[in-house]
């Protein structure tokens, strides 16, 4: 139910199924009916698949929030990848809102047998009795129990091979009564698993081999969060490796978000400022301009309350609204103020002048706040994956407006009436006023001028604004679009692309060529690069994926990107595509 789309990659050894859902679709719904197909389908599946089907609810889209680089310089890759396998990546896959954590460049320990056919051939030998021998000398049952006249004994045998000098050794035969070992039909030797894939890590001008293991988060969990979680794992991983072993963390996606959020927030602060500034510098009154700015963090205050019920978060949507509805929130305030001050210079106390004066303007300020509300109002009721971004951002900026209104309706006029004293035009002002005032008064006297010219210039004043419409024609066309902007995080991701038929060891050398270009740049400050994948992809494929260095000692990512391109080009022939990774979501 709510299927709305999936994909199927096939590869050597491993097929890879991507289901999409509606967006309005529970996700943990999803997932239970996902795990009840796959159990009705396990009948049908063969019989002897090394591990059966598995699901996870992860984003394939999605990036990951967290790059770690596990290397070492005298441990082997295969008890590395163990480390990095069974230990760090099976620890942190356990820390919720975690979906996976992928493992680039993976070097699991196996013993690799290359049979001479002809060696098979002159003793009767076929691949499928061979590869039946070697599962029965290596299998792993329970021996059985002796029983005795007042104790049981469980009979262990510890019979499992694991070197290949064991394997070797291994009797897969009977010809003419002597035993046919493994070793007289080829060559056994310790490898790994998948010999087609490998893993890298640069950083301050060294190349290492390394385990790279990326952790992807839940659809919907908070990346600050789940990356914090992570960060607080990590010691605790690092104390239970070896001495040998040293950890990186690559990259953090939480840090831009964090830094993306403060910026936001200063944005906030700043406005706050401002708004509080112009009307002081128009009121030149210090009650009356703090009545209408303490509309601001009560409205805010509201705001929260809202969020917290809707169960919306401080993000880079919602800090956006609440940037946007500051310059809103004050002007019911601003209004009611006015109009209880002109109550005041009518010569009324404060209390009655606060009660005719809100009494007046309450209609003005629910139709108001109703109508401007509104306008975000169809935001709401947008679809699709743009709806379901701005939804955020419609019912944040609609609830502030919301609760200013109640606040300039409630909060101001009691403040005026408590803190508001004698009349503005019976109060001795300062110097700062008159400078003001007359600054004031020469702009409205210019605007009077204006106003009587446009009055009398109709004509003037249509064809001028025909020419300014006309004008924002080829405007238009220069404006970039785009569903978001790029902006610069300080990473990027260079996918390589082999031709079709391209060995893996020619791969190597490719991404390795390609990869000491890319470490070479100034504005480059570590990476991990890969080749080839697990079954789907081939090893065609590669990746890298790039920090580059602080924000103030380098040139926007939009410069180094070409630069990275005419680099790469010089030395493989592969096709190369460099992009920013995907915006937080």
């Amino acid at each position: 139910a709510g299927l709305t789309a999936m994909n199927s990659t096939s590869g050597q050894g491993q097929t890879s199924l991507t289901l999409e859902f509606a967006l309005d679709r529970d996700l943990d719904g999803a997932a239970l009916d996902v795990q009840s197909a796959i159990s009705a389908a396990g009948g049908q599946l063969p019989p002897n698949m090394p591990a059966p089907p598995t699901y996870r609810k992860v984003n394939p889209a999605d990036d990951p929030i967290i790059y770690l680089a596990l290397t070492s310089a005298s441990l082997p890759l295969s008890q590395l990848n163990r480390y990095g396998q069974d230990l760090i990546a099976q620890r942190l896959a356990t820390i919720p809102g975690v979906a996976q954590v992928q493992v680039f460049g993976t070097q699991r320990y196996a013993v690799r047998v290359q049979v001479d056919p002809r060696a098979l051939t002159a003793r009767g030998l076929g691949l499928d009795e061979l590869a039946a021998a070697i599962r029965s000398q290596n299998s792993n049952l329970p021996t059985g129990v002796v029983q005795g006249a007042s104790r049981a004994y469980t009979v262990e045998a510890t019979g499992g091979l694991e070197r290949a000098n064991e394997f070797g050794s291994a009797v897969v035969a009977f010809r003419n009564g002597a035993p046919v070992r493994l070793s007289d039909l080829g060559t056994v030797r310790a490898g790994v698993e998948n010999e087609n894939t490998a893993a890298w890590f640069y950083r301050d001008g060294k190349e290492q081999r390394a385990i790279v293991l990326a952790v992807m988060r839940q659809p919907g969990t908070n990346t600050v969060a789940v990356a914090k979680a992570v960060n607080e794992a990590l010691p605790i991983v690092e104390a239970q490796l070896p001495a040998a072993a040293r950890l990186f963390v690559l990259f953090d996606r939480s840090v831009s978000i964090q830094e993306s959020v403060a910026d936001v927030k200063f944005t906030l602060w700043l406005t706050l400022g401002l708004v509080v500034l112009v009307i002081f510098l128009f009121l030149r009154n210090v009650p009356a301009t703090v009545i209408p700015s303490l509309a601001l963090p009560v409205s805010l205050i509201g705001t929260f309350a809202v969020m917290w019920w809707t169960g919306f978060s401080l993000d880079n949507l919602s800090l956006m609204a609440l940037t946007l509805a500051v310059g809103f929130v004050v002007d019911d305030a601003i209004v009611m103020l006015e109009n209880v001050v002109r109550h005041l210079e009518m010569g009324k106390p404060p209390l009655q002048a606060a009660l005719d004066g809100s009494r007046e303007v309450a209609f003005t300020i629910v139709s108001m706040t109703i109508s401007l509300a509104a306008v975000f109002l169809p935001i709401l009721f947008m679809g699709g994956l743009v709806g379901r971004l701005f939804h955020e951002f419609a019912v944040t900026i609609g609830a502030a407006i919301l609760v200013s209104g109640l606040v300039s309706l409630t909060l101001t006029p009691m403040l005026c009436a408590r803190f508001l004293g004698r009349a503005p035009h019976a109060v001795a002002h300062g110097a700062l006023y008159r400078w003001t005032e007359r600054g004031f008064e020469a702009t409205l006297r210019f605007y009077d001028r204006g106003l009587r010219w446009s009055l009398d210039h109709p004509r003037s004043v249509v064809a001028f604004s025909l020419l300014v419409a006309a004008a924002m024609v080829p405007l238009w066309g220069q404006v970039p679009k785009g569903f978001l902007p790029t902006d610069d995080t300080g990473r990027l991701r260079v996918s390589t692309e082999g031709a079709e038929g391209t060995s893996f060891d020619a791969m190597v050398r490719l991404q390795r060529a390609a990869a000491a270009q890319v470490l070479a740049h100034p504005d480059v400050e570590q990476f991990m690069s890969s080749v080839g994948s697990r079954g789907v992809g081939g090893v065609t494929q590669g990746n890298m994926f790039l920090k580059l260095r602080p924000h103030e000692t380098r040139r926007h990512s939009n410069e180094i990107v070409p630069e990275l391109r005419a680099r790469t080009a010089q030395v493989t022939p592969a096709n190369r595509f460099i992009r920013p990774p995907r915006p937080p979501s």
